[in-house]
């Protein structure tokens, strides 16, 4: 009989491959909704398998716990939420189109993804206790400031002036505001999507406010 070892090997000659990666996603797109709604603490490799099209051996060989696959599966939705107001920058002329259209799709992800969201708060609690989740929850964390960062810095670009703040203030405030919305809306609380709306317009014009100095003659 070949050994544990030697069983293992086939497995990690294929990381980094396209196919293997590939392999990966599918199954965190799969393995997403049923994290969504158990939550990190609830979720087992054996309740994601029976969740989705996956054995339980195949989740196990593409992911040694589910540890690896929740952080995988959290970083990958993420990745794809960092890029969500990239059109609302590019395409914005002027601030209150931008103001607009980062209210809009702010307000789409809150009410259509809540339960993704819930599972990125949940897993960056869980690194408060877990040091092996705080290098990707760090990670993820900067690309979301980076996101913010982009809209306020248009922002300020389009309204002529330049912001009040530096980039991890401007999006703690921003992180604030969303879960706090999420909170309600999970709950089933009324006036979370009018909430948020009437924040974002008020927040990014007052960070935003300081004039640009120019120059003496």
């Amino acid at each position: 009989m070949a050994s544990t070892e030697s069983q293992q090997k086939p497995a990690r000659s294929r990381r980094g491959t396209g196919s293997y990666d590939e392999r990966r996603i599918k199954l965190a797109e799969s393995a997403l909704q049923t994290l969504g709604e158990l939550g990190y603490a609830r979720t087992s490799l054996r309740e994601i398998a029976a969740n989705s099209e996956f054995s339980h051996g195949v989740v196990h060989y593409y992911f040694r716990d589910k540890t690896e696959l929740i952080v995988f599966c959290v970083k990958h939705y993420k990745t794809q939420c960092m890029h969500r107001y990239d059109s609302v920058v590019e395409e914005s002329t002027t601030a209150e189109n931008l103001l607009t259209g980062f209210a809009d799709k702010l307000v789409q992800t809150l009410t259509e993804e809540s339960s993704m969201h819930r599972l990125w708060y949940d897993l960056r609690s869980q690194s408060m206790f877990q040091e092996v989740l705080r290098e990707d929850v760090y990670d993820i964390d900067r690309g979301l400031e980076d996101m913010i960062w982009r809209v306020v810095s248009q922002y300020a670009d389009l309204a002529g002036n330049r912001p009040l703040v530096e980039s991890r203030a401007a999006y703690t405030m921003f992180d604030g505001i969303f879960e706090s919305a999420l909170r309600d809306h999970i709950a089933g609380r009324a006036g979370a999507v009018e909430w948020i709306r009437k924040q974002i317009a008020t927040l990014i014009p007052a960070l935003c406010s300081q004039p640009v100095e120019t120059e003496s003659a």
